[in-house]
Order: C-alpha cells, then structure tokens, then sequence
C-alpha cells in the first residue's frame, strides 16, 4: 500500500468513526483514544521505519510468510545467476526488517560488487542484464508474474545510459538476456526453490529476530 493511500485510508476511518461512533454507543473517548494511538504509530513508523513498519508487521503475521518466501525467490533469482556469471555477492537480505536493521528502505536486496568503471563494454552490460533481471524471470517462473524489481529496472537502465548505449538498443539487449535468464532459470527451478528456502529460513520477523528462533 501506498503512503498517500494510507494515509488517505485512515482519514476515512477516523471520519467514519466520528459519524457512526456516537450511533453505535461508542465513547467519543474511546474514538478519540485509538485515534491518537494510531496516528501516534503511524508517526512513530515514519520516524522510525521510513513508513515500512506496516510491511514489518504484515511479515510477522501468518500469511508473512508467503510475503517473504517470494521475496525469497526474487533474491535467489538473483543469487543463482550472479554466481553463473561469477559475480561478487556482498549479501542478501530477505524481508522489510533485515533491510530496516542494514538502514535499505526495501523489503529484500542482493547487493553486488559495484562495476568498476560508469562506463561498461557490451558484455559486461549483458552480465549486469542478466543478473539484475533475474530476480523479476525467478518471480514470473514461480507466480505467474514479477511484483519486484523497479530498483533494478532503473539501476540497468542507468548502467546502460551511462555506457552510451540508444535506448532501443539498450532494450533489445536487455530482452536478449531476460530470455537467457529464463532458460537457465526454467532449468533450475529445483535449486532456486532450495536457495529461496535457505533464504527463507534465515529472514528475520518480529518475534523471530534469529534464525531458527521460534
């Protein structure tokens, strides 16, 4: 959910409790107590957590788990190819409260060894398509459809621009290495469901904060 659409959300429950409360024999107190208290946790999420303490809860909550085991497939996604095109893996993080505690306002990364120049030659651009697409093929594989992946969208756009390629250019390659990463991936499915599992299992949650914690 968004911030305005949250935002937006609980001025229309506040104003639906203020009209309705008094007809259903609540206390306006009472309104007015979880009014504040909600707009308390929602300053305190956005002081704190940049605005993702809900998604830190919603991953706490049973149906978290499936949140996170398909952020784990994107990262994995991203794992299996990077170690295909011998690319350093620094991490990966799985879950808004690990990238919270790593200060990424996200809910899962791989992060890479940087290139070492702005400007790359074709075949290291084609590396860098595969692996930043990866994690968006693993998705579309698994789901059906990738909800993921606008950072590595605009990251691959940027890496392409900088290195003075056109447009459609850039976009031609960028479709040739989605579709080499999709027929590698599609043959490793049983590996990237195993290293999404791993992933899984280390992610922290509230009331979990340690792998293998109850």
């Amino acid at each position: 959910m968004t911030k305005p659409l949250a935002a937006g959300l609980a001025v229309a429950l506040v104003s639906l409790a203020a009209i309705l409360g008094p007809a259903l024999g609540l206390s306006p107190w009472l309104i007015t107590g979880v009014v504040a208290v909600g707009m308390g946790g929602l300053t305190l999420d956005a002081a704190r957590f940049g605005g993702r303490g809900g998604h830190v809860l919603a991953e706490a909550l049973p149906g978290g788990q499936a949140r996170l085991r398909r952020i784990a497939i994107h990262e994995a996604g991203h794992l299996l190819v990077a170690r295909q095109e011998a690319m350093p893996v620094r991490q990966v993080l799985v879950g808004s409260l690990a990238c919270l505690r790593a200060g990424l306002n996200t809910s899962g990364s791989t992060e890479l060894e940087p290139p070492a120049h702005a400007k790359l030659p074709p075949e290291e651009l084609r590396r860098w398509s595969r692996v930043l697409q990866a994690g968006m093929v693993a998705e579309q594989l698994i789901y059906g459809q990738s909800v993921g992946g606008s950072d590595d969208r605009a990251l691959l756009g940027r890496l392409w621009g900088l290195s003075g390629h056109d447009v459609e250019s850039a976009q031609r390659e960028q479709r040739r290495a989605r579709r080499e990463v999709e027929q590698h991936l599609r043959s490793l499915q049983v590996e990237l469901q195993a290293e999404a599992e791993a992933l899984l299992a280390l992610a922290p949650r509230l009331g979990r904060s340690q792998a293998g914690e109850a």
